[in-house]
């Protein structure tokens, strides 16, 4: 068992406040905090400032809920984007993700959550009614599912597309090469790719 027994009230702090990090145990947190004991106060004090600057100056793209340095992000702004084609994922680390395989060069639609009623987050919580705005305002071409496959994110898919269902839209979802319950995020490259360039229609797949 991991005793914080520390000479320094200051350290026993900043320990504290790393562990609470994602996936940052308190042996982990100490680890972190007497590396940066070692280094400069430059680089300590550089090394602050980046986070609260992304903090103070981070957005949220006002079409695709994507972060962004400005108000529309560099996916929406980017003419040579397929801007018929929109993609929706559950969460910023999915963007990253299906950009990283270099396959979809369509727009995103970031959802902020999923539906799950035992965790007390419904429709209305996250951004589905921008969504279908977006597709009364553009008219897109195709909107492809591309949110994790568990029961949570099954029934989003399900419900916007019962949503949109009177909108002449193609509707898709990535192939089923990424396995039941896994996360986009932690999907190879490959994969997720594949996963995109096969998707199949929504309704056929569900």
């Amino acid at each position: 068992m991991f005793e914080d027994n520390f000479s320094s009230v200051l350290l026993s702090d900043a320990v504290s406040e790393f562990a609470k990090l994602p996936g940052i145990g308190k042996k982990t947190a100490l680890r972190l905090v007497l590396h940066f004991l070692k280094r400069s106060d430059n680089e300590v004090q550089g090394f602050s400032n980046s986070l609260i600057e992304m903090k103070k100056g981070v957005k949220f793209c006002e079409i695709c809920k994507n972060i962004s340095d400005t108000k529309i992000c560099n996916i929406c702004s980017n003419p040579k984007r397929n801007h018929k084609i929109i993609c929706v994922v559950e969460n910023i680390k999915d963007v990253i993700a299906l950009e990283n395989t270099q396959h979809f060069f369509g727009i995103y639609h970031v959802l902020g959550g999923i539906i799950s009623p035992l965790d007390g987050v419904g429709p209305s919580d996250i951004f589905i009614n921008e969504l279908i705005d977006r597709i009364k305002q553009n008219k897109p071409d195709e909107i492809i599912f591309a949110l994790n496959t568990t029961m949570e994110g099954d029934t989003t898919s399900f419900y916007i597309f019962k949503k949109i269902s009177n909108y002449n839209i193609k509707v898709t979802t990535i192939a089923r090469g990424v396995a039941f319950g896994d996360e986009l995020e932690y999907t190879d490259e490959i994969t997720l790719g594949r996963s995109i360039s096969n998707r199949v229609d929504f309704e056929i797949n569900s």
